[in-house]
Order: C-alpha cells, then structure tokens, then sequence
C-alpha cells in the first residue's frame, strides 16, 4: 500500500481542528531565505551570491543567470530546490566570476541581493536551515478562532515534533514519480516508459496530455512532437521507440541516469512515509529495536534501553529513526524492525533489489520519524487582500514546512 498521496498521512493533532485557508494566494505569502551551513571566507575563488526569485522554479531561475553570464549551467553550484510558487531568497556558487558581471542579470523576477566570496563550491544540502515567512488567508472560522486553533496546534507541535513526512512536492505533479522509482528497482522497464509516457489525466486539458493520449494510441511521432521543449528524457524516449519500432527497452536506457535516480529517491521517501505513518502517533517515543538520531549531531545509535534513553526523547535531543531503505542502509531490530519489515514486505523488495541501487548511488540512512521547528513565531493580520494567519519558522534542510501546514490546516 502506498502513502504517495499526502492526504492519506495520519496527523499528529488529528484531534483538533484546522484553520482551512488558502497558501500561495500570491507569491509574496510564501517566503523562504536559505539559512547557509557554514559562515562563507570572504575570499576564494568562487564568488557567492545571493538572488531573490519570485514566481519561478529554482532551475528555471539558474538557467536564465547562466545565459545572462554566459556561464555553462553546469558550473553554477546551488545548495537546493525551492518552490516555484513563491519569493525565495537562495546561495549560488560561481568559480572566477567577476562580480562586475552580475549586472548582465536583467530579468524582472530575479533580484541580486548580496555577494561574498568562498573557497569551495556550493552543493546540494549545504544549508544549515530554511526560513520561512508564510501567510494562510480564507481561515475559518473566523480570524480569532484561528489564530487560537493555530497556537494549540502549534504548541503540541513544539512540543512533541513534526511528522517529518515528505512533502507532496517529493513525488511529483502527477504523485507517480515513487511509482517509477519502485518500476527502476524491479527492473520493470515497460511500466516505467508507460507510466513516464502515457496514463493522460482525463481531467485536465493541456498539451503534455495530448502527448500522453498519442503514446496511448501508439503515435509516438505526434507525441514527440507534442511534449514542452525543456522535457529532454520524455522527448529522447519518445525519439528511441521511434527509431527502434517500439522497443521500449532501448527508450528506457537512453534516459538520464540521474532521471532515474530521482524517481528512486522519491520510491525510498514513500516507504519512509508508510513507516512515519503506522509509527503515529507516537514519534516520540522509542521502541526497542529504533535506532535514535541525535539531533546535536546527526549521529545514529542502536536503543538498547527505551526506559533509559526515553527522558532524552522528550528532551527532543533524540528521536526514532525511519529507514531511507538502501544497500548500506542499517535496519531496526525487535518491535522497530517489525514494523519496517511490515512496509517491505508486499513490495516484493530482496536486499539483492537494494544492492542494485548501487548502480544508483542510492547508499540509505535513517531519517528521524519528527523535526522541531525553531523561532516559531504565530501572528494574524490585514492587508489589501484580507485577514491571515502569518506563521514565521526555521526548519532543518531536508524538512518539508508542507508537513507542518498540513497539521495546522486540516486541509
């Protein structure tokens, strides 16, 4: 059974109600500023800077810079994906730039806030924290009520954690892409060209639909023709059944690699949400079995005692552990185990599918099961569009604020 679906996910406050209401009424009512892991040298050879985006994809916002400077897009280093539908104010890495230069960036949703200079490239994760500044507007019931459903919520969040769930953005507009990565693991090539080709949502009109419809039909040629420009692996399949008679192994294998790995990587984020979830609601507290993360370093450790090591858990300076499922990824024993054993077992899964992954580079760890978000900070107000709930936090890189609306929004 699959949790790909984020509204299937049990939550923590279940019992109380939500607020409702609507994010991402415009941009500005999502916020998020990278907070980076290291203080940067002031001096190197890569220059740092960062850019505030408004209303577009990290790497559509990448791409422009790059030809902006002339600078291969490869050669830019990011520290992570933000939301599209949002103002973010993210880090770049650029080796021997002139700093002259950025003010070829001419584009009306992208702004030079800032620059430095380091002695490393930026890299995905290379974040210490995000902030996010977000505004929930249409509340029920009213404004007052709310903001004070808000604060109880919260407050057993703070307490207790955040289901450290991934976000709905993990799996993909069409909530598959877990489905494509259990198809690369089990070697069932056919599906996976047919699910990243085919299965049109009768729903919607548009034209990477119409190209679903034509590979249904068999009609690679119009399909090909049909799919957005910047979808390269979708158009490079279609390209290989045409010129291999539909043979859709060979289409599988002139996709990128780190394509596949992306769906993989969405595949082990599913299975961690099926063991948060039959582990709710009581993420703080161990089993015998867990292996505990501490939150001071990110180590993992084996719980031989839960009676021992429990008043450490709601000091919140450990929690229990969830497999990102891997070849090197270590299991949990006794009742812990049990219960990933459980979520392993219907999909057929060996530790042989797993040793594959290598190939991936799809090692596994362990994920803790909740996260803590920091100077959280709950306000209401007025502006020209109405009333909001305005919640103000820092959370942990990796962590999705998606989880912690939910909770609040019932939604």
């Amino acid at each position: 059974m699959s949790l790909g679906n984020h509204k299937t996910l049990p939550c923590l406050t279940a019992e109380l109600p939500g607020i409702g209401g609507d994010i991402k009424t415009r941009p500005e009512d999502f916020v998020v500023e990278e907070l980076p892991r290291y203080e940067f040298s002031g001096q190197g050879d890569h220059l740092l800077i960062q850019f505030e985006k408004k209303g577009m994809a990290t790497l559509d916002a990448l791409l422009r810079i790059s030809r902006a400077l002339r600078v291969p897009r490869k050669n830019i280093g990011y520290a992570g994906l933000k939301d599209a539908l949002a103002v973010t104010r993210q880090w770049i890495s650029i080796e021997h730039l002139d700093p002259e230069k950025l003010q070829l960036i001419d584009h009306p949703n992208i702004e030079i806030c800032q620059y430095t200079r380091h002695n490393n490239k930026l890299k995905l994760g290379h974040l210490a924290a995000n902030r996010f500044t977000i505004r929930i507007r249409n509340v029920q019931p009213c404004l007052e009520q709310a903001y004070r459903n808000t604060c109880q919520i919260v407050e057993i969040l703070t307490a207790r954690g955040v289901p450290n769930y991934f976000g709905h953005q993990r799996f993909g507009n069409r909530n598959d892409a877990h489905l494509l990565g259990e198809a690369v693991i089990l070697k069932h090539l056919e599906l996976f060209i047919d699910l990243l080709l085919g299965k049109p949502d009768v729903k919607r009109d548009s034209a990477i639909n119409s190209a679903r419809s034509f590979y249904e039909d068999g009609k690679f040629e119009q399909a090909r023709n049909v799919w957005p420009a910047n979808f390269h692996d979708q158009i490079r399949a279609l390209t290989a059944l045409i010129k291999s008679d539909g043979d859709k192994k060979r289409a599988y294998n002139v996709i990128d690699k780190r394509f596949k790995r992306f769906y993989v990587s969405a595949y082990q984020s599913d299975l961690f949400n099926q063991v948060t979830a039959i582990r709710m609601p009581n993420l703080d507290k161990l089993l015998p079995g867990d292996l505990a993360y501490k939150h001071e370093n990110g180590a993992c450790f084996n719980v031989e005692d839960t009676v021992a090591e429990q008043p450490r858990c709601a000091a919140f300076e450990i929690s229990p552990t969830g497999p990102m499922f891997g070849y090197r990824s270590p299991d949990a024993s006794g009742p812990a185990g049990e219960i990933e054993s459980r979520v392993l077992e219907p999909t057929g899964l060996t530790k042989e599918d797993f040793r594959q992954m290598n190939y991936y580079r799809i090692r596994g760890t362990r994920r803790p099961l909740r996260y803590l978000p920091r100077n959280m900070d709950i306000s209401k107000g007025n502006d020209d569009l109405g009333e909001f709930i305005q919640l103000k936090f820092d959370l942990d890189s990796g962590c999705y604020a998606t989880t912690l609306l939910r909770e609040v929004n019932k939604t």
